[in-house]
C-alpha cells in the first residue's frame, strides 16, 4: 500500500547510552514529507537532525516512535527487501571520500551498475558541472569538485527520495546557484528531497516546507513564508535620531516611513526597512528555545 507521503515520523526518539548518563538526541518529534516535496530540516549542531536523518536512511535504530520511509520501516528491513529499498533512495553524505583513486566516470559507472534503472552516467556528470573532469581521478579534484561527485553519486540511481546533507559545502556562489537549478529539475521529475543545510538562503530558495529542530524537539514546522508565525514576519523600520538608533516593528512600514519623512523634512538618516528572512526567523526561534530551556532548568533541578 502506498501513500502520498514518502516519509512519516511519529514520536521519534533516539537515546544514546543507558542509565543516568543517557543522552536524548531526538525527543518525540513528528513530521511528514509529501511525495515530490523538498523538505528542509534545520537546526544548530547537536540539535538532533543528523540522528533523525540517519534513522530515516536506515543507518541507526530508533529508541522509540514509528518511522515509515517509502512505505517501509527501515529498521525492520533485511536481505533482498533492504537492497530493494536502498535502490529507491539516494544519499549525499556530508563528508566526501577524498582518497578515491578512480576517475569520475569510473566511479559513477561502478555505482550506477547497482541500480535497476540508473541515469546515463555522462548526463549526470554534465548535470553536476563536471564534464571537463570526467576522466580526472577523484582524489586529484578540489574540495568543491569532490562535493559535486558526491551529489552525482546520490542521483545516478534515479532515487525516489534523495537525502542531501549540507550538499553545497565548498561550492562557490555561482556553483551553488547552478546546484539549486539541478535540485529544482530533480523535483520537477518527481524526486522527493530531504535537505539539511546551514545556508538558510538555500533552504528559503529550495524548500517547500521547513522543520526547525533544537535540543531534540521540533520547535516549528511549516512553509518558508509561515514558519515562526505572522508576528515573526512583521517588518522592522530602523533609523538614526538624536544620536541613537531607533527602530519599530510595524505592519505598515510605508506609513511609518512617510511619517518619518514628514518629521525630518526628508529621508531620516540611515533609514532601513527590514523584512525578516527565514534566517532571521530561525535565529529568533533558536534564541527563544534556548531561553526557555535555561528558564526551565532551575525548576527541573528543584523537582
Amino acid at each position: 500500500m502506498t501513500t502520498d507521503n514518502v516519509v512519516t515520523v511519529r514520536g521519534l526518539r533516539k537515546t544514546y547510552g543507558l542509565g543516568p548518563g543517557a543522552v536524548t538526541a531526538v525527543d518525540g518529534i513528528d513530521f511528514d514529507i509529501a511525495r515530490g516535496e523538498v523538505f528542509a530540516l534545520l537546526g544548530p549542531n547537536g540539535a538532533g537532525k543528523s540522528s533523525t536523518v540517519e534513522i530515516l536512511e536506515g543507518y541507526h535504530d530508533r529508541s522509540g516512535g514509528t518511522v515509515t520511509v517509502l512505505d517501509a520501516d527501515p529498521q525492520h528491513l533485511h536481505g533482498g527487501a533492504l537492497r530493494d529499498w536502498k535502490a529507491r533512495i539516494g544519499i549525499v553524505l556530508q563528508s566526501p571520500n577524498e582518497q578515491n583513486p578512480l576517475t569520475v566516470r569510473q566511479m559513477l559507472t561502478q555505482v550506477a551498475a547497482f541500480y535497476p534503472a540508473p541515469r546515463a552516467v555522462d548526463d549526470v556528470i554534465a548535470a553536476v558541472g563536471l564534464a571537463e573532469k570526467a576522466s580526472s581521478r577523484i582524489n586529484k579534484l578540489s574540495g568543491g569538485q569532490r562535493r559535486r561527485v558526491d551529489v552525482a553519486l546520490g542521483i545516478v540511481g534515479r532515487p525516489e527520495l534523495l537525502f542531501l546533507d549540507e550538499p553545497t559545502t565548498g561550492f562557490d556562489p555561482e556553483a551553488r546557484r547552478e546546484f539549486w537549478g539541478l535540485i529544482r529539475s530533480l523535483q520537477a521529475e518527481g524526486t522527493s528531497i530531504l535537505l539539511t543545510t546551514h545556508y538558510l538562503d538555500e533552504a528559503a530558495q529550495l524548500a517547500d516546507r521547513v522543520g526547525i529542530i533544537a535540543a531534540g524537539k521540533l520547535v516549528d514546522i511549516g512553509s518558508v513564508d509561515e514558519i515562526g508565525g505572522a508576528e515573526a514576519r512583521v517588518p522592522l523600520v530602523r533609523w538614526h535620531e538624536g544620536g541613537e538608533v531607533r527602530e519599530r516593528r510595524t505592519h505598515e512600514p510605508g506609513r511609518l516611513v512617510a511619517e518619518l519623512g514628514a518629521r525630518f523634512a526628508g529621508e531620516p538618516p540611515a533609514l532601513e526597512v527590514i523584512r525578516p528572512s527565514l534566517e532571521d526567523v530561525y535565529l529568533e526561534l533558536i534564541k527563544q528555545t534556548r531561553a526557555d530551556a535555561a528558564a526551565a532548568a532551575p525548576e527541573e533541578a528543584l523537582a
